[in-house]
């Protein structure tokens, strides 16, 4: 669904989930030591809650689809993008298409992790 409702839901959601996220990881990170638990908590949390949720829309739960798309794509997106990575990967694996899985892990992790130090080298330098 495109158009200015879906997108005031992406726009809201997206708030929404940022601000969770900001609260949940400072929450679970506090006391804690140099390790990114609230990372790893938001992360985490983030998984099951796509989880959760896509399974139940998927069997035919009736939601509006600007609601679907705020909830998803807004919120959770602003949650963590971990979530979307983490469900796109369980369907390539539910339809047994474990090559295109493993590269997906493969790609975005160490693809991740090279632009991460490129962009960093090349911040460095400016």
């Amino acid at each position: 669904m495109t158009g200015p409702l879906a997108w005031l839901g992406l726009a809201a959601g997206g708030a929404i989930g940022t601000l969770l996220r900001y609260i949940l990881a400072g929450w679970i990170a506090r006391g804690t030591t140099t390790f990114p638990w609230g990372t790893v908590g938001v992360n985490l949390i983030g998984c099951l809650a796509i989880g959760l949720i896509s399974g139940h829309l998927d069997r035919g739960a009736l939601i509006a689809p600007a609601l679907r798309v705020a909830i998803l794509i807004g919120v959770l997106g602003g949650f963590t993008t971990f979530s979307t990575f983490g469900l796109e990967t369980f369907r390539l694996l539910a339809d047994a298409q474990l090559a295109r899985a493993a590269g997906y892990v493969v790609v975005t992790n160490l693809g991740g992790l090279a632009l991460v130090w490129g962009g960093y080298r090349l911040g460095s330098l400016l």
